[in-house]
């Protein structure tokens, strides 16, 4: 690359990370748009892998930075060759790939083009162009019959993820600068939208949200405090993975185990989970989720599909990894901490609670996880000053 000077690789390592994520959000919103894209998109993450890899090339690392990065891609590496899954790896390189981003630049361009996509794809399914507005009147699993609404997004969970993703990259782009009538206008959007999908989930996770998210806002001094982080780290990851692996543990005793010591408060916890705990064990062709399904690798065959998120990064990857993501939340909860940053702080904790009951951000589409290109600004920079005090 000697061809090229420092400023120039620098500006083509930014138009082609824009390029590998601009490719990314469109095969997610196509995703979203309940077309079937299985064949199609994995030749697009091809593709948008081959980008980030050539970005993470173009960049500027010294030698001790590309034994880390060595390090790092082996382990992704590993763990695609043991799994067979090529999420992890895809994921590492994207990640590394956004080391030099400008976050607040990035970030509002996610917003804006996740927001026009959203809104595209329920303008299509209320002019009846594609796509259903609601799903048919029946009991989903609650006791009794009711409408939830999709607006074009296959499900009423995905789309109030979508609307919740939304509300997240608001409060993180405009929540330090936005009044109080424009954070009014936007829990009342989310309010709105956890009625039409009828989310109980979306509903009471989205109140934690804007509770922290007023509570930062109006009270300063508590942004500054320990606490708040300290606090943050117990929920999520440390309650909200040994809550995930209860659920994983006691799966088996709800609807069959009546003689079970704790049989009615593990199945009044699945009831209100609608199900979910129960599902780990026993809804499926294979226990799938379940403790016994935990390999420390996982491989091809524990692809099972449940809503635990929090379950299912242990599942489909195994133990090991799990763990890994553990260590990277705790590891961007420091980080956020040092930077004194309440709103990726929010963003983290909030995307975590929602993972324990729903398995909507665990996926193959790295759109949906719309936080990650701060996740590789931040990892970036605590590689590098690491480094930098060992040399």
């Amino acid at each position: 690359m000697n061809f090229l000077s420092e400023e120039k690789r620098a500006k083509l390592s930014e138009v082609l990370f824009y390029v590998a994520l601009t490719i990314e959000l469109g095969i997610m919103l196509l995703d979203k748009s309940e077309l079937y894209l299985r064949n199609f998109s994995t030749y697009v993450f091809y593709v948008t892998f081959a980008i980030s890899l050539i970005v993470v090339l173009l960049m500027e690392h010294d030698k001790k930075e590309w034994i880390v990065l060595g390090v790092i891609f082996a382990f992704s590496f590993i763990c695609w060759r043991i799994t067979r899954r090529n999420d992890i790896l895809r994921y590492t390189v994207f990640v590394m790939a956004a080391r030099d981003v400008d976050v607040k630049k990035t970030m509002k361009y996610v917003f804006y083009v996740m927001s026009a996509g959203f809104a595209f794809i329920a303008l299509m399914a209320e002019l009846k162009i594609y796509g259903n507005m609601a799903l048919p009147l029946q009991d989903f699993g609650r006791g009794y019959e009711e409408t939830r609404y999709t607006l074009g997004f296959g499900h009423p969970n995905d789309f109030y993820s979508c609307i919740f993703s939304i509300v997240l990259l608001w409060m993180w782009v405009y929540g330090e600068t936005s009044t109080l009538r424009e954070w009014i206008f936007v829990f009342l959007m989310n309010y709105e939208a956890c009625i039409l999908s009828q989310s109980r989930t979306g509903k009471y996770i989205s109140l934690i949200a804007f509770f922290a998210g007023f509570l930062v806002k109006y009270a300063k001094k508590f942004r500054d405090s320990k606490i708040a982080y300290v606090l943050a780290a117990i929920v999520s990851p440390v309650l909200c993975v040994a809550f995930s692996v209860w659920a994983a543990i006691v799966s088996y005793i709800p609807r069959y185990e009546l003689g079970h010591k704790y049989y009615n408060i593990i199945s009044s916890i699945d009831d209100k989970l609608t199900g979910r705990i129960h599902a780990l064990s026993h809804a499926y062709s294979k226990p799938a989720g379940a403790i016994e399904t935990w390999k420390l690798f996982s491989d091809i065959s524990s692809d099972e599909a449940f809503d635990m998120g929090w379950v299912k990064i242990f599942y489909q990857f195994g133990i090991i990894p799990g763990i890994v993501v553990v260590a990277i939340v705790i590891l961007l909860i420091a980080i956020c901490y040092k930077k004194k940053d309440v709103w990726t702080l929010i963003v983290i904790m909030s995307l975590s609670i929602y993972t324990v009951v729903e398995a909507i951000f665990v996926s193959r589409f790295m759109g949906r996880l719309f936080i990650l290109p701060v996740v590789g600004a931040y990892l970036g920079e605590f590689v590098r000053k690491r480094i930098g005090d060992n040399v």
